[in-house]
């Protein structure tokens, strides 16, 4: 591992101890150890307005175009207590990351240059939340499909006026699909419940987001006429959507303790389309875009420019067969005359009467500006230029000498000749105001990364790609087979049927096999580009130099028409299914890969009816309609009326939780709480939590190269290599005295002056090192080991019954005999780790398997935890509040050497059996905590008033 910088390079300051770098292909902390961050989404609530899921079109317009909707309160309610409540949650799910989408609507609805400063002032008071729980966070600049108002979310209304749009028009034209107004408007025809699942990716592939997206990066290019305020639309609606986030940026700098401290890094603009731009033929729908779904009507580009004029078209219809879409013959669309087209009425002398904005003479509304530009012809609906987005125009085009016309013209490369200028321009607005900002590169989804320069990156980058297993995201359901989605689209077969793979274990190979070569793609963040033609099928020799993480990830819960939610179904309460799912991807991700990951997603009113509140998406790890503890009616507090319709009352509001009660010392709240009530309360409300909850290597002395964790046994193995430049550094205050001569290291000064982020300065000295074959490094490997696998006995049993699950007379007695290796009941709530020393047997540097040598072997066995641990060498240490193993090992000193330490954490008894199904959520489990909360009150009094929850 290269040594950690003393020094900013971007600032020239010194560097402090809590700035985590981007070094050798890894996150790296201060102290030179490899970090792991592991998350989650915070929140997919984050895309609408808290009460404003996407089912809601009650004022949707309205509101829209009067820019009045704040974000206040997305995605946690900082005034009831609930946000401590979730954000322990996640902590005790031992995530320590956390993506946090912010909507380009969220800072400016209210129009162009009118930010919501009081919304930036809330999500500083979140992140500050987020930092007494000592997560890491990235900003992610979120949009689907462009905007809430063209079927997704991201950017603010005014921004399709600005582009000469009548968003009105989508469901007419199916420019759009929005869910407020599926499958139509009228309210005799309007069922929101019934919207396909992902019909709104088809979105991508429609009018709407096809043309924003092309204006957004290619105005310039392919638009020319578009000007307003004097500059093309391309520029007008990047330099908002960069401006807007910069003036975040700089309110967080101005707030003060939060950047690097907290913020780690920013991504761009989520999930980035290429909207028309590289399209070869516009009169049919383009074959070599997979990742743009076909689901419903299928109109091609040229069908969707006349839709979009108001004229009637025939276009296929796809319905989703066992390997994917399939044509399943046509429909007729019939606008009536509706046109997305703006009105020119709407702007009387140019000028928007709302917005002010000026039009320049030559952007004429009210007719489709591909048409303006001769790209087709309205009155014949004939394609002038079918390749008209497939070059760059002659003009910026060098000719070849001699060469003819059609010779000359240079095909479109999205990512070098849009995607790269947008997003040098976004970073260099956010490092203004964040110098050490970590730039989350994200390019389309399944794409190779362009070759992005050091002079961009700057030392601190990482590559941010997204991956779904989409057969399982499609289909709502865990099948028997599946296929190499990544290899197909990026045509690493000849034929679709070689990318099918068949049973499950082959099924996780090849989703572990395709988050490898997602993370192969980070060679192309400051270095040479690949020019293999194998990009697709191997991963290259070089080493890349940035770190890699999956920022989205994840599997749907309502699988199998929501079997797991219907109380008459055998299936309730168990997501059996969704737990194999979600292993399968998660579990891809350790093994060689050993990635970092933000599954997606977290949200606090996640319900079974209107799931994750967005457009029937339902991939929320917890929902408070999956409570043991619900009180009252399941609908009594999810559903009330808004305009005829179901309305997903937001959680933030109706939610009790236990720290809110009126009681002393209630356990929930508890820093120090037994661990079976830690144990209930990280179960409660998680879905498939045995799936993502998962032991793996949060900070390692060197490198991990291996992680296998067996959901099934509940058995972990972590193969480590270590090296001779892989010893921790150790900080302490200047002046302590520790016994020791402080000494320099190579020639260096062991006293280096270190910021401490409040801006004054603290002199700190460097611990030195001495030259010896190996030296016992100062600092652990911490493993996260929850108690959702690694419970004793004990504590699952008390957990059961106070979920009730189970009845009090089959507790276990929860001691144990104390001997050599094992150790009775301590208690759970101090935070001094007890410690367990093993012989060491050291690993041999060529050993190329986990068991490759006989180890030492402990057993750790109290009241919170029963494991057997096996290791190659060194002691461990067990914190049983923070269920973090800290392994210490030696590490090589002799310049060039290597070695490989292993070590292997097992559940004593094997894998715990938590009941599943509708026995899991019982009427008898819900009276059971009830009867516990009463006694904890001594019976005279309700914690529960009728319809709320406890948590």
């Amino acid at each position: 591992m290269p040594q950690v910088p003393l020094t900013c390079a971007q600032t020239g300051q010194p560097v402090p101890d809590y700035l985590v770098h981007t070094l050798d292909g890894n996150f790296v902390d201060g102290s030179g150890r490899t970090l792991l961050l592991r998350g989650v989404n915070l929140s997919g609530s984050s895309k609408a307005p808290v009460g404003y899921p996407s089912h809601i079109l009650k004022d949707f317009w309205e509101a829209g175009e009067a820019g009045s909707e704040s974000f206040l309160g997305q995605p946690l309610n900082l005034a009831d207590g609930s946000a401590d409540e979730h954000l322990r949650r996640l902590r005790g799910w031992g995530f320590n990351m956390l993506r946090y989408p912010i909507t380009w609507e969220a800072l400016e609805h209210e129009g162009p240059g009118k930010y919501d400063f009081e919304f930036m002032d809330y999500t500083i008071r979140v992140l500050r939340k987020c930092k007494e729980y000592g997560f890491k966070v990235y900003l992610d600049p979120h949009q689907d499909v462009w905007s809430r108002f063209s079927g997704g979310s991201g950017a603010p209304y005014w921004t399709l006026p600005a582009c000469g749009i009548n968003p009105r028009a989508f469901t007419a034209t199916q420019a759009a699909i929005l869910h407020c107004e599926y499958p139509s408007p009228p309210p005799d025809l309007r069922d929101p419940a019934s919207l396909p699942s992902m019909i709104w990716s088809t979105n991508y592939g429609r009018l709407a987001s096809q043309t924003l997206f092309a204006l957004f990066f290619g105005g310039r290019t392919f638009a020319p006429k578009c000007i307003i305020d004097g500059v093309n639309i391309q520029d007008y609606l990047q330099s908002h959507f960069t401006r807007a986030f910069a003036t975040l940026a700089e309110r967080i700098r101005d707030a003060g303790g939060l950047l690097d401290e907290v913020v780690i890094g920013w991504d761009g603009i989520n999930e980035p389309a290429e909207g028309f731009i590289a399209y070869p033929d516009l009169n049919v729908y383009p074959t070599t875009q997979g990742s743009t779904l076909k689901k419903g009507s299928v109109p091609s580009p040229a069908q969707s420019f006349r839709l979009g004029m108001g004229k009637a078209q025939t276009v296929d219809y796809y319905t989703l067969g066992g390997f994917g879409p399939i044509r399943d013959g046509t429909v007729t669309i019939d606008p009536c005359g509706a046109s997305i087209w703006a009105d020119p009425a709407d702007e009387p002398g140019g000028i928007h009467p709302r917005w002010k904005w000026r039009r320049d003479p030559q952007w004429k509304l009210g007719i489709c500006v591909w048409a303006l530009h001769g790209v087709w012809d309205v009155e014949t609906g004939y394609i002038l230029q079918p390749d008209y987005f497939r070059y760059l125009p002659l003009s910026t085009s060098v000719p070849a000498a001699h060469s003819t016309e059609s010779e000359s013209r240079v095909e479109v490369d999205f990512l070098h000749d849009f995607f790269l200028p947008q997003v040098t321009s976004y970073f260099s607005a956010i490092r203004a105001a964040h110098p050490n900002a970590i730039a989350f590169v994200q390019v389309p989804v399944f794409a190779v990364p362009p070759e992005v320069p050091e002079t961009l990156l700057r030392g601190r980058a990482c590559a941010a790609p997204h991956y779904y297993d989409g057969l399982t995201l499609i289909s709502r359901h865990w099948n028997w087979y599946n296929a190499d989605a990544l290899g197909m689209i990026r045509g690493k077969y000849s034929n679709p049927v070689f990318a099918v793979r068949v049973g499950e274990k082959a099924i996780r190979a090849c989703i572990r096999s395709q988050l490898g070569v997602l993370k192969a793609d980070a060679v192309q963040l400051g270095t040479a580009p690949l020019t293999a033609p194998s990009l697709a099928s191997s991963p290259p020799a070089v080493q890349a130099r940035y770190p890699t993480i999956i920022g989205e990830i994840g599997t749907p819960f309502d699988m199998d028409r929501k079997a797991s939610y219907d109380p008459s179904n055998p299936r309730y309460g168990d997501y059996g299914p969704q737990e194999r799912a979600l292993d399968a991807s998660l579990s891809a991700a350790d093994g060689a890969n050993a990635l970092n990951y933000t599954v997606w997603t977290y949200c606090t009113d996640s319900t079974h009816r209107w799931s994750d509140g967005w457009n029937m998406e339902d991939l929320s790890l917890w929902s408070s309609d999956d409570l043991a503890c619900r009180i009252g009616s399941p609908t009594s507090r999810d559903v009330t009326m808004n305009g005829g319709v179901g309305m997903m009352t937001s959680a933030h509001a109706s939610t009790a939780t236990l720290s809110t009660l009126r009681f002393a010392s209630l356990p929930y709240a508890s820093v120090s709480e037994p661990a079976h009530v830690r144990l209930a309360f990280l179960r409660d409300g998680a879905r498939a939590v045995k799936a993502f909850c998962r032991p793996w290597p949060v900070s390692t002395v060197g490198v991990p190269s291996n992680i296998e964790f067996d959901i099934g046994k509940a058995t972990v193995k972590i193969l480590v290599t270590v090296r001779a430049g892989d010893m921790p550094r150790v900080y302490k205050e200047s002046g302590e005295d520790d016994g020791e001569e402080e000494e320099d290291i190579e020639g260096t000064e062991a006293k280096s002056e270190k910021t401490d982020g409040s801006g004054t300065a603290s002199v700190r000295s460097l611990e030195s090192e001495k030259i010896l074959e190996e030296k016992p490094s100062p600092l652990p490997t911490e493993i996260f080991l929850p108690l959702v696998h690694f419970a004793s006995e004990t504590c699952v049993s008390r957990s059961l019954v106070l979920a009730g699950q189970q009845q009090a007379q089959n507790i276990p007695d929860g001691d144990v005999g104390p001997d050599t290796h094992e150790v009775g009941c301590v208690p759970t709530g101090t935070a001094t780790p007890n410690t367990y020393i093993a012989s060491t047997t050291t690993l041999l540097p060529s050993s190329p398997r986990l068991n490759s040598v006989s180890p030492s072997e402990i057993r750790i066995a109290n009241e919170a935890y029963d494991v057997t641990v096996k290791m190659s060498e060194g002691q461990v240490e067990l914190c049983e509040r923070t269920q973090i193993l800290r392994w210490f090992y030696s590490v090589p000193s002799t310049p060039g050497a290597q070695k490989e330490v292993w070590i292997e954490v097992k559940r004593t008894g094997g894998a715990i059996k938590y009941p599943r199904g509708a026995g899991a959520r019982s009427g008898k489990g819900r009276a059971g905590l009830a009867g516990w909360l009463e006694g904890l009150s001594g019976g005279d009094m309700n914690p529960c008033p009728e319809s709320c929850i406890v948590m």
